[in-house]
């Protein structure tokens, strides 16, 4: 099965954020054939029930290559054409599991050991996977990390700072507003203190970007709001710290800020002979907390189309990543 094949049958199997068991099956049994071929080994590591990473070595792990198993929702079926296979995860992140697996096994042919393939569940909701990868190391001393970068090495990668802004009010009648305190006005109004924050920059990474990605409140349209949220997500170019000072007071007093997550914004390694980016996005890096390995970030496709209902890869991409993948494990592997 070549890569296009490879990708195509993992991205026909539905693995939302959740439902990973059915995919993950499948690449630990095509992982298997490939370990009873070269003498390897295969790990169902159990996050939790139904839920499992899959670890595949041979010999003892140098370098790690790592990616996430799950997709966001909806699950949108397989299709290609004579440039681009497409899917929901054909580019992030199923193509690149199957760019991976098939550099290996071309590595395996040609007599050369002592790597792995970690395949991590729960990436694109709390990286459950790969916090739990984090617990259980295998002495890996670098790992190779796969997200759609167009298949140019990641010097850098913003972190995330979730967080949720909620304000109280008193209801009344809509009649009569002074009696109450409308809690969506009070929202309202930090959240535009909020819009109005010089967040940090970065001379790589470049400016921190703030997302106001869901509003609610109120009871009905005749009823003086008692409460009201929103949540919002900032793209964060330092360790956030200083952003979550200044969300903290710009929300105050009509407002509470809650945070849900934060990760830290990245700077990663180099590799002679490839070109290089820095990404917007976030990855399972942090939770993996260097446990594997010294971490390196490059995949296949473009994460501008990743989400979308277009979401897609091409096929000469797909090839180009299991040479460049070859190239990246022999590399590390002298180190």
């Amino acid at each position: 099965m070549d890569v296009v094949q490879l990708t195509g049958a993992l991205t026909g199997i539905e693995s939302i954020t959740g439902n990973e068991c059915a995919a993950a099956q499948y690449l630990a049994s095509h992982l298997e054939a490939l370990a009873a071929r070269y003498g390897g080994r295969v790990e169902r590591m159990e996050v939790e029930p139904d839920r499992f990473n899959v670890f595949a070595h041979w010999g003892e792990p140098v370098v790690t290559l790592s990616s996430h198993i799950d997709t966001v929702p909806p699950f949108l079926p397989p299709r290609e054409d004579d440039e681009f296979v497409y899917g929901r995860g054909s580019c992030d992140a199923k193509g690149i599991l199957a760019a991976m697996s098939c550099a290996l096994e071309s590595l395996l042919a040609e007599g050369h050991r002592n790597f792995g393939l970690l395949a991590l569940v729960g990436e694109e909701r709390n990286s459950a996977g790969a916090f739990h990868a984090a617990k259980h190391p295998r002495g890996s001393k670098f790992l190779i990390n796969g997200e759609p970068t167009e298949n140019k090495l990641a010097i850098g990668s913003k972190g995330a700072l979730r967080c949720e802004v909620a304000a109280r009010g008193r209801m009344a009648h809509s009649a009569y507003p002074e009696l109450g305190e409308s809690a969506i006005e009070k929202l309202l109004d930090a959240l535009a203190r909020v819009r109005a924050l010089r967040l940090p920059t970065d001379p790589v990474l470049g400016p921190s970007t703030l997302n106001i990605g869901l509003i609610g409140g109120g009871r009905a349209p005749n009823v003086i709001a008692d409460q009201a949220h929103a949540e919002l997500l900032i793209r964060l170019v330092d360790d956030g710290s200083s952003t979550r000072t200044l969300l903290r007071e710009a929300a105050s007093p009509e407002a509470e800020v809650r945070e849900v997550l934060c990760i830290p914004a990245l700077r990663l390694g180099t590799l002679p002979g490839l070109e290089t980016t820095v990404v917007a996005f976030t990855t399972d890096i942090p939770a993996l907390n260097g446990a594997w390995g010294t971490p390196y970030l490059l995949g296949p496709g473009s994460i501008h189309v990743a989400h979308t209902d277009a979401e897609r890869v091409a096929k000469r991409d797909l090839h180009n990543a299991v040479e460049i993948y070859k190239q990246m494990t022999l590399q590390l592997g002298r180190q």
